[in-house]
């Protein structure tokens, strides 16, 4: 058994060594040191990349920004027009007497939901071939 007192090891494990200001410049230049080694291999990757390839990842990124921002942009329009307590019922009863309007004229009679029906298979045929 150690002779030693508990309490005391305890304390002298938390002592802190003392600050030498020539080791910080060490860290410094060390810091800068792998900062330039990390930007030298990214160069070295970004070299590597057919840049020629990357037209339609840049256009495919492309348009999820603009729908990401569309987005937000629809939410803060919703979001503040929800705001005014008449807008949203005014705006469901608008929704529901265009529906009934579009039904009346497209839905009246079976001629008329045979070229609905008809217009949605093409475009169906159109777009999914």
């Amino acid at each position: 058994m150690s002779d030693s007192n508990p309490e005391e090891n305890q304390a002298s494990t938390f002592e802190t060594p003392p600050v030498d200001n020539s080791a910080s410049q060490g860290q410094e230049n060390s810091a800068s040191d792998r900062f330039t080694e990390v930007m030298g291999t990214i160069n070295e990757t970004l070299g590597k990349i057919d840049w020629s390839q990357m037209g339609k990842y840049g256009k495919a990124l492309g348009i999820i920004a603009v729908v990401i921002v569309a987005q937000v942009i629809i939410k803060v329009v919703i979001d503040t027009i929800n705001f005014f307590p008449v807008v949203p019922g005014l705006l469901e009863l608008l929704g529901v007497v265009v529906l009934g309007q579009w039904s009346w004229q497209n839905l009246s009679t079976s001629d008329k939901r045979n070229s609905v029906f008809e217009r949605v298979q093409n475009l169906r045929k159109e777009y999914l071939g």
